[in-house]
């Protein structure tokens, strides 16, 4: 019976190391499939940045030339946006404010 008891003992001893060995294999697997995936979307995030920097230094250097060979058309359309804006604005801030006092006292006299 002792026997039995000591060969018992051993056969759960080599199966919980056994059990400890595949967990650790399964964790570095999740660990190692883990970075990969993180790596693979680091990756792709940084060519994503890389070609809209590229794409956005092309349209800047387009957008410089076409101010440097056309600089009255700019201005004009510079001056013409400020007008728009200037006239938007007084219309808004006029819809906003009531009537000044001065001007319901001089319409009810005439």
């Amino acid at each position: 019976m002792k026997k039995q008891i000591a060969e018992l003992k051993r056969e759960v001893s080599r199966l919980n190391r056994m059990l400890a060995d595949r967990a650790e294999e399964t964790a570095h697997g999740w660990y190692q499939s883990a970075a990969d995936r993180a790596s693979d979307l680091y990756h792709g995030a940084s060519n994503r940045a890389s070609r809209a920097a590229r794409q956005l230094r092309t349209q800047a250097h387009s957008v410089s030339e076409t101010v440097q060979h056309n600089p009255g058309t700019i201005s004009t359309a510079v001056a013409i946006g400020g007008l728009c804006g200037v006239v938007i604005g007084l219309a808004m801030a006029r819809r906003a404010e009531p009537d000044p006092d001065w001007f319901r006292r001089w319409s009810h006299w005439s």
